[in-house]
């Protein structure tokens, strides 16, 4: 049966959860408060990562970011503050950061980015789309022998979970791509992965939207969510009053905000993640994450993209230039020739990525409201995991049988 279904927010889980619910028949309304080109759909590393098994919440993650907190230049940055909500969240961070709910969580994490893979891959083969796609693996590149054994730990967990992934040397891995000249001692590499130019997928997205009959306004924030029995009925603009069938939440860092208002605290923070595009030839040809210094390089369409930085200190627009420099400098440390112009860092941009506590997304309905949808809460797997979150929305609202298990991302674990 069709169903008039309202999405809140435009980033790439909202647009994803619009595309499949489309194509199942029913009418859609994506609403957002930006235009639909900046944020953290926009400015991430554009790599889809089967190769991330591991958990945000992860243990030691606690005593690192302690460690980092009163650095500028740190890769780990926390505002300390009195907030309740900041303080509930870090406290269930505590509790999910151990070995066991990691381990737990390794396959869980697998299974739906290579869905979501698989899906990325569909739309790409589609007619509809002619976006920008590469699959060349990720290489976690280590400097140091201590960090080379801990990312080959979690390497021979990947191939446990039956992902390619081989221990190159240094040479080795500079034989991959003979013209960016690397400093490192060795890398571990995974075959799995792929990556897109991602401002490039979410214009040709909203296009395809667009012309399949898909309603998208931007500039316009939702003040509040009305309700009528157990029912979610509408919601407030200052512009306008929406009604519908079926609401999507797929804000975001601004989940919690919206979710209160129908009585539930979804333990979401905002993390701020920056970006530098890169406009000149640098010879990188492979995507990779510089370990010791938590940075991502992804060679895109036209330009290289540096991106890294995990700072929760709230929802908040201030770019902090100093962990953008550290991002740069990092970066010139494993790239021997690289050099990062001024231009560049000053055009640096950022997004604000959604945390849950236990490093997995939100996606399920609300039990005390039998139309309202949740799905957030991806962390720095948003891009990745775009597509099958929009699958499973659609499923869900359809009433149909999900893809795959959807109980370990239940939106009220925390209840």
């Amino acid at each position: 049966m069709s169903k008039n279904v309202l999405i809140i927010g435009g980033g790439i889980i909202g647009l994803s959860s619009a595309y499949y619910l489309q194509k199942q028949g029913h009418k859609v309304t994506v609403i957002d408060q930006s235009d639909l080109t900046s944020g953290a759909s926009h400015v991430n590393a554009g790599i889809i990562t089967p190769s991330h098994i591991i958990a945000l919440a992860a243990p030691g993650v606690i005593n690192k970011g302690i460690k980092w907190m009163f650095s500028s230049t740190s890769p780990l940055s926390i505002k300390p503050t009195l907030n309740p909500d900041f303080l509930r969240w870090a406290w269930l961070f505590k509790k999910a950061s151990t070995k066991q709910k990691v381990e737990k969580s390794i396959p869980i994490i697998k299974n739906i980015n290579v869905f979501s893979q698989e899906l990325y891959e569909d739309i790409r083969n589609s007619s509809d789309f002619n976006f920008y796609y590469q699959k060349k693996g990720l290489m976690m590149f280590y400097q140091s022998d201590k960090m080379g054994e801990e990312e080959w730990i979690v390497g021979k967990k990947a191939i446990q979970e039956g992902l390619l992934v081989e221990h190159l040397s240094a040479s080795e891995a500079q034989q991959l791509q003979p013209k960016a000249k690397l400093n490192i001692k060795g890398a571990v590499y995974y075959h799995s992965d792929s990556h897109t130019t991602p401002s490039d997928f979410m214009k040709e997205f909203t296009s395809y939207l667009l012309k399949n009959g898909v309603n998208i306004i931007t500039n316009e924030k939702v003040i509040s969510v009305n309700i009528s029995g157990k029912k979610a009925s509408s919601i407030q603009t200052k512009k306008q009053q929406i009604h519908f069938d079926e609401l999507v939440m797929a804000s975001g860092s601004w989940t919690p905000i919206l979710a209160k208002q129908l009585g539930l605290r979804v333990p979401v923070v905002a993390g701020k993640g920056y970006r530098i595009n890169v406009k000149k030839d640098t010879g990188i040809t492979i995507p990779a994450i510089l370990t010791e210094a938590k940075v991502a390089v992804t060679p895109m369409d036209g330009f290289t993209r540096f991106a890294g930085n995990m700072e929760l200190a709230g929802i908040n627009h201030k770019i902090n230039t100093k962990r953008v420099r550290a991002i740069a400098q990092s970066s010139e440390r494993y790239y021997s020739d690289l050099k990062i112009d001024e231009e560049f860092i000053n055009d640096a941009d950022y997004g604000l990525r959604p945390c849950s506590p236990d490093g997995l997304p939100y996606i399920g309905k609300l039990s005390s409201f039998n139309n309202v949808t949740i799905a957030t809460g991806h962390a720095m797997m948003g891009w990745s995991l775009g597509p099958a979150t929009g699958k499973l929305v659609s499923e869900l609202i359809s009433e149909k049988k999900t893809s795959i298990d959807v109980s370990p991302f239940e939106v009220e674990r925390y209840k």
